[in-house]
């Protein structure tokens, strides 16, 4: 099986870059073959079951090392799906961007050390502003950018207090020793709780939660595919990964305050799921299901037991392969008929049925279905949340209720209806309907070996 892997990576992968040029081809390959060593990585890991340190700061435990797969499978599919702007003279820097990227994300989640993550957190947003500003498809990028930009960098800020804080108090920043803190020590402190929001702020608005979402909509709207791509796979889970990483500080603050917070984030998802409903761009309605989503994996983390961990962490990893797929079915049909509206996008089975299968199995998956490993990061969540308190019963049935709600709206509004005019189409190229398997299937097979995403 590992053997098959890597011939997988080694020459199919590249050979659908088959539509560029030979140089492109190369450097695919490349890219290819850093995707092989990881594998290898992987491989090696799971004999040392314990944290492993290399040098320095840095060092990988199963958190850290499962993010930067991620990492990797999804750049490897945005080098896949980019085809329109590799075709331009600014193919080289379209993919030098991509790569940095992708070198910033290794180094965020390979670092063991609070400061130099949020170095590496805040590092990634300058080849993201690039690549939404420079490739986006439309002239409102320039707003979509400066949103994201000063969304983030406005948040970070009380971050990067808390971390001086931290260091003036001569604590070590080490991941390590963040879980043994507790900066709260049985009495309550408006100190400790201005701190916990200055910690968790910017964690909360890169997720985002609703209430902080509103740079991600205009984001993804105007993002090149292979923006929304890495937005909805990766860089949303830096704000979950981080917060992973430091919420173990204020674990005594979070028992006593946990219902207000669990009780804020799952009306926000909610209401996020409601605004589905209303919209008529589909790069849209996929980035609210992003918010609503999250929103649920965050709330339910705020329980602090040991299945909503391991769950919300499922849900992260799913929802990164999901979200993306979806972004690239959207981007398809808009490449297509260069329209996004769902007015324009109807009785789609008539044109490309072999898109609309594709459509019907990431659907169920963002609705949890079986086997999708969406399906047991929830099931975790909604037993976590209800072993806490039976009063979350109403507000989890509302909430499943409305995500399968826009999702069936969203595939019978596109797929079925009548036509309104014809257009003059390319087929479905076997290296688009290769992307949309190579998100599929991670989504589904790993349900069969779930325990790797156990803490």
């Amino acid at each position: 099986m590992d053997m098959l892997m890597l011939i997988f990576s080694l020459i199919l992968i590249p050979m659908l870059s088959f539509e560029v040029n030979f140089y492109i081809y190369w450097l695919v390959l490349k890219m290819s073959l850093v995707f092989v060593i990881m594998l290898l990585m992987l491989k090696i890991y799971k004999y040392i079951m314990v944290y492993s340190s290399i040098f320095l700061n840095f060092g990988f435990d199963n958190l850290s090392i499962l993010m930067i797969l991620l990492s990797g499978w999804i750049i490897l599919m945005m080098f896949i799906s980019s085809l329109r702007p590799l075709k331009n003279t600014f193919a080289l820097k379209y993919l030098l961007l991509i790569i940095v990227i992708f070198l910033f994300l290794f180094l965020a989640f390979g670092i063991m050390d609070l400061f130099l993550f949020y170095f590496f957190f805040e590092s990634v947003l300058i080849p993201t502003f690039m690549l939404i500003l420079g490739w986006g498809y439309q002239p409102e990028r320039l707003r979509a950018s400066i949103y994201f930009i000063f969304y983030t960098i406005f948040a970070s800020l009380p971050l990067l207090v808390s971390i001086f804080l931290l260091m003036n108090m001569k604590m070590s920043l080490n991941y390590n020793y963040l879980e043994v803190y507790s900066l709260f020590y049985g009495n309550f402190s408006w100190v400790v709780m201005i701190w916990f929001f200055f910690f968790t702020f910017a964690f909360l608005v890169k997720v985002p939660i609703y209430f902080f979402h509103l740079w991600l909509p205009k984001a993804h709207v105007e993002a090149p595919i292979s923006g929304s791509m890495i937005l909805a796979g990766v860089l949303l889970k830096l704000g979950g990964y981080g917060f992973y990483r430091v919420y173990f500080m204020f674990k005594m603050f979070i028992y006593l305050f946990n219902s207000f917070y669990v009780m804020f984030i799952i009306y926000g998802s909610i209401m996020a799921s409601l605004i589905c409903l209303m919209q008529v761009d589909l790069k849209s309605l996929i980035a609210y299901s992003s918010v609503a989503h999250m929103g649920l994996m965050i709330g339910s983390v705020y329980v602090f037991n040991l299945i909503s961990i391991n769950g919300g962490f499922i849900i992260m990893i799913g929802h990164g392969l999901c979200s993306s797929g979806l972004f690239c079915l959207a981007n398809i049909m808009y490449e297509r008929i260069s329209s996004r509206s769902i007015m324009m996008n109807k009785g789609l089975i008539n044109l490309m049925p072999s898109l609309s299968i594709w459509w019907f199995l990431l659907m169920i998956c963002n609705i949890s279905a079986p086997p999708s490993m969406n399906l047991v990061g929830e099931i975790s969540l909604f037993i976590s949340l209800l072993s806490y308190d039976l009063l979350f019963v109403p507000l989890l049935f509302i909430f499943s209720f409305f995500c399968s709600c826009y999702s069936i709206y969203l595939y019978y509004i596109t797929q079925h209806g009548k036509l309104n005019s014809l257009y003059a189409m390319n087929l479905i190229s076997m290296r688009e309907l290769f992307l949309v398997f190579l998100h599929w299937l991670p989504l589904n097979l790993f349900i069969f070996k779930v325990e790797v995403f156990y803490f």
